[in-house]
């Protein structure tokens, strides 16, 4: 059997301060959620079953005097609190404790009466291709959350204050006892009267009817930079929900959707746009006016260009997003299109070609022999 004094790492003549102080101790090192060891969790719940046996005068007296075997015999159940799984740590705290006031670096019972800074918002916004190149500033309407102007946050009618809550007496927590076979287990909760926060307002404001914020609709003017990409963000600070109690706003995130182009492609903070010539102009090579981001520029295709190849424009793509004086390329990807239909004077031109390069006219036989191999 195991020694519960042993587990708890107290003597036998331990006090109930000594007891409670030690199984803090041990609970916090313990704990699953905090030690990763493989038996972390059977040794908290013996450490539990050592606590409850320990903390109690009856089954104390018992356990010294007949051992864990005495207290089944007594008809006490030695399965411990934990038998049935186990929550967070502050939750086990503020069960057994009535909350655990920060011990230990797990915090305890949050104070609902401190400032709280106020939610996040997000606002999606859509532009086009160009306007994400070169940035554009923008009206953006919201709803959001405002101090209630008549009340000032507190959510009671002007003129009047919060009262003391008297279900808690103003402590925000109310005890609740009850009989077990082990004896009396006392249970400490948020009070359901006041939420916790020991006040209550007999007369609440008519405006926010005791909220202490309003819904309004808010509008600003958004400044979205030059070189923005699809799905990037920008903080507004201060531009969210308002804080509780005093604490700050909470801040807007701009969520930029940039439309897609039919002409441009975008990959970082270079374009790509594609260019049809003519076989003759991937021959000869020629000069070419093409529409880019900053208007129509004059593009020279080399002679001789192969299909799929390209041509760059320099400083002609989107400007860095904190650099705008710093712009990526224009990339010209150059596809060579072959005429379907040709004038009688372009198929005597390409049938002369044709011959220069050693080309002979295909006779109709052989035409027919060529058509008869994919029958």
């Amino acid at each position: 059997m195991a020694d519960y004094y042993e587990i708890l790492g107290v003597s036998k003549d331990a006090s109930k301060d000594e007891i409670k102080s030690a199984f803090r101790k041990k609970a916090r090192e313990l704990h699953p959620d905090v030690n990763k060891a493989p038996d972390a969790e059977e040794k908290f719940k013996e450490l539990g079953k050592a606590y409850e046996t320990l903390s109690d005068d009856n089954k104390r007296a018992t356990y010294d005097r007949y051992g864990e075997d005495g207290l089944k015999n007594a008809g006490f159940d030695t399965n411990g609190p934990f038998a049935g799984g186990f929550g967070d740590l502050n939750d086990i705290f503020e069960s057994f404790f009535g909350g655990f006031g920060g011990f230990g670096g797990f915090g305890g019972r949050p104070d609902p009466n401190a400032p709280q800074r106020g939610d996040d918002l997000r606002y999606d916004i859509k532009i086009k291709f160009e306007e994400a190149a070169f940035g554009i500033e923008k009206e953006i309407r919201f709803e959001h959350l405002e101090t209630c102007p008549d009340c000032n946050g507190s959510g009671a009618e002007k003129g009047t204050q919060k009262k003391t809550c008297p279900q808690c007496n103003g402590s925000g927590q109310v005890q609740h006892v009850t009989r077990t076979p082990l004896g009396n287990f006392a249970q400490v909760t948020t009070c359901p009267h006041c939420h916790g926060t020991g006040q209550v307002i007999d007369k609440p404001c008519k405006t926010c009817q005791g909220a202490g914020q309003i819904s309004r609709e808010k509008r600003i003017e958004i400044k979205i930079p030059a070189g923005v990409d699809n799905m990037s963000k920008i903080r507004v600070s201060g531009g969210g929900d308002c804080g509780i109690n005093g604490g700050p706003n909470g801040d807007l995130f701009v969520v930029v959707h940039v439309e897609s182009s039919d002409y441009y492609k975008r990959d970082g903070i270079n374009v790509f746009t594609e260019l049809e010539i003519t076989p003759d102009q991937a021959v000869l090579g020629d000069e070419i006016l093409i529409k880019t981001l900053d208007g129509e520029k004059s593009v020279q295709i080399p002679a001789g260009i192969q299909y799929g190849s390209y041509v760059k424009i320099k400083g002609a793509g989107v400007p860095v997003i904190s650099r705008p004086s710093q712009r990526g390329d224009h990339v010209v990807i150059v596809k060579i299109k072959i005429p379907t239909k040709l004038t009688e004077e372009e198929k005597n031109l390409y049938s002369r070609l044709y011959q220069i390069h050693g080309g002979k006219k295909p006779q109709k036989s052989i035409m027919s022999k060529v058509k008869g191999v994919f029958k």
